[in-house]
């Protein structure tokens, strides 16, 4: 076998390991921390422009985290993972590497905290802020946030 197949086989599979280990059982509830340093995670909470994302105000106290995340459902590769009365926790998988990405969501009054992180890498090349915007036009169109 040629070095350079014998090396293209190698690295997919060390990906293809890399990105099926990424499940994590035991995820803990960041959604009310700010980002880490990595350009990979956004927050409505965090106020540092790389990480900012625009404050998600619900229309009503009427709007139910099942609704919510009934949407969130909706983005590309979103599966559920965690939801209570309060708080949802959506793994997003993306479709060629399978690379998991964290979406927390929790409502606290009238506002709806979101963040969204890469659990893996440095950057994410802007794809948890796109996620984030998205679910913002998809609520918007719901009629669940202004």
């Amino acid at each position: 076998m040629k070095k350079t197949t014998q090396f293209a086989i190698s690295s997919l599979a060390i990906m293809l390991l890399f990105g099926c280990a990424q499940g994590d059982e035991t995820m803990t509830d960041k959604s009310m921390q700010i980002c880490g340093d990595k350009p990979n995670c956004v927050s409505t909470l965090d106020s540092r422009e790389d990480h900012n994302i625009a404050p998600f105000t619900l229309t009503s106290g009427d709007v139910t985290m099942l609704q919510i995340s009934d949407v969130a459902l909706t983005l590309p590769g979103a599966r559920m993972a965690e939801l209570n009365a309060e708080y949802a926790r959506l793994e997003s998988v993306s479709r060629i590497m399978r690379f998991i990405d964290d979406l927390e969501l929790r409502i606290d009054g009238d506002q709806l905290i979101v963040r969204s992180e890469s659990r893996v890498g440095y950057s994410d090349f802007g794809v948890n802020r796109k996620r984030t915007e998205a679910l913002r036009e998809a609520l918007k169109t719901a009629g669940l946030i202004q």
